[in-house]
């Protein structure tokens, strides 16, 4: 995918990002319902364009990943967390989330991190080995820690140095 770049998101990609959000809900990602009208904005006051890496092919944003803070300490200034990560059905497995990711790693270094964390549900196993390829390693698991359709699903703590 040479024609395919990551960039900081713009205020004016709100509209394609929260319709590229909605598309590709699942609860196999997702622990929040299925959004329903009327949609809130995909920006707001904690998490704005600037926290958004974007992939973009062919003029149209086919993914991103959300970095922030894992929580307002100064003490844990030094992490940061992927907060969001999404790509398009269409591109899975062309090596967008690859990039992005890397991206992520690449932008948290830029701030001055030396870790990177994120959580996954347990029975993302597309995302879990995309992680662990990358260098990510299970640092906890909480057990059953979300309902999901009827079943009990496993919150996956996973970080990486820097």
């Amino acid at each position: 995918m040479t024609d395919m770049h990551i960039r900081t998101a713009l205020p004016g990609d709100d509209d394609a990002l929260a319709r590229l959000d909605r598309a590709t809900w699942s609860t196999l990602h997702a622990v929040q319902p299925r959004p329903e009208p009327p949609y809130e904005p995909f920006f707001n006051d904690r998490f704005g364009p600037h926290d958004h890496l974007v992939a973009e092919l062919e003029g149209r944003l086919v993914g991103y990943v959300k970095l922030g803070f894992p929580t307002p300490l100064a003490v844990n200034a030094h992490v940061r967390q992927i907060q969001g990560f999404v790509v398009a059905e269409d591109v899975r497995g062309t090596g967008v989330g690859r990039r992005l990711l890397r991206a992520a790693m690449d932008e948290a270094r830029r701030q001055g991190a030396v870790r990177l964390t994120l959580r996954v549900l347990g029975h993302n196993t597309p995302a879990r080995k995309l992680y662990e390829a990358e260098g990510f390693v299970i640092e906890g698991v909480l057990p059953g820690e979300f309902l999901l359709d009827g079943a009990y699903v496993d919150d996956v703590l996973m970080g990486r140095p820097l």
